[in-house]
């Protein structure tokens, strides 16, 4: 008998639909940038009300911080990936690669390396 391999649990936080493509989206902007609010709506696609709702989520994770600011008297909103937030992501697609790879087959051979008969 073969050994089950253990297969790894996806992050829930990062593994909404939604949520996955705003990280995604951010964990390619240089550590340490940010990316404006709208910018970001603009690249995942999604209402404001509805970044809104997911950015809450990844930020009580600790996976993203929102910044508060001005910019010729216009207030903005920076986003960012925290560390937390592009180790778990890294682990997420790890643990992504480790469910898309094959289990490792028997090959028809018995436990003791024989060739299995019929």
């Amino acid at each position: 008998m073969t050994a089950q391999r253990a297969l790894p649990d996806l992050d829930s936080v990062i593994h909404a639909q939604a949520r996955l493509r705003v990280t995604v989206a951010l964990s390619v902007v240089p550590d340490g940038d940010a990316v404006t609010f709208p910018r970001l709506q603009k690249l995942v696609g999604m209402t404001a009300g509805n970044l809104s709702t997911h950015l809450r989520k990844l930020e009580d994770a600790g996976y993203i911080t929102t910044t508060k600011a001005f910019q010729r008297r216009s207030p903005v909103t920076y986003v960012a990936l925290t560390r937390a937030g592009r180790q778990a992501f890294e682990g997420y697609t790890a643990a992504l690669q480790t469910l898309l790879q094959p289990p490792e087959l028997s090959l028809g051979r018995t436990e003791s390396n024989e060739p299995a008969t019929t």
